[in-house]
């Protein structure tokens, strides 16, 4: 069986769940804080600026790169932090894997929200309902990255390397 084989002389530690549920659940926890501030920021910004979209589009890109800056830090802490439960959480093929794949299952349809309010913003003052500020998509297009991949990507590359297991 594929559980029973090992690299060289010394056998593989078995995934534990307490692990395996530690990363899904650290990196899930701040996907979604990213895009539940994007997405708060992005509904509150026009009614603290009362300014046509042009004008406040700006401050909304300074915002959206202070959240990334927070929630790139967040993963990189929380990648090499030490949980007194699990334990600590060790760089692999399988980690990095389920860092990416699971943790964009569960907290990606999150930014859904965010680009309902995009779609939004790109018709304001808009004539028929046709799209008049692209940039509003794009926007959104570069935040599902830097949530899609550029989170996870973070999260994997700070994960502590792993110690050969005796």
């Amino acid at each position: 069986m594929v559980d029973q084989l090992s690299v060289g002389d010394e056998p593989l530690p078995r995934p534990r769940q307490k692990t395996l549920a530690l990363l899904v659940g650290r990196v899930t926890t701040i996907k979604l804080a990213y895009w539940a501030s994007l997405t708060v920021a992005e509904l509150v910004l026009p009614r603290i600026l009362d300014r046509h979209f042009s004008e406040r589009f700006p401050v909304s890109i300074a915002l959206a790169a202070v959240i990334t800056i927070a929630a790139l830090t967040s993963a990189a802490l929380q990648a090499r932090a030490i949980d007194r439960r699990a334990g600590g959480i060790e760089r692999g093929i399988a980690t990095v894997a389920t860092t990416f794949v699971a943790a964009s299952v569960v907290a990606s349809p999150a930014s859904l929200p965010l680009l309902l309010i995009e779609r939004a913003r790109s018709l304001e003052s808009c004539e028929m309902s046709v799209t008049c500020h692209f940039e509003a998509i794009w926007f959104w297009v570069a935040l599902f990255a830097v949530g899609f991949v550029l989170i996870p990507a973070v999260f994997a590359v700070a994960l502590p390397r792993g110690e050969k297991v005796a």
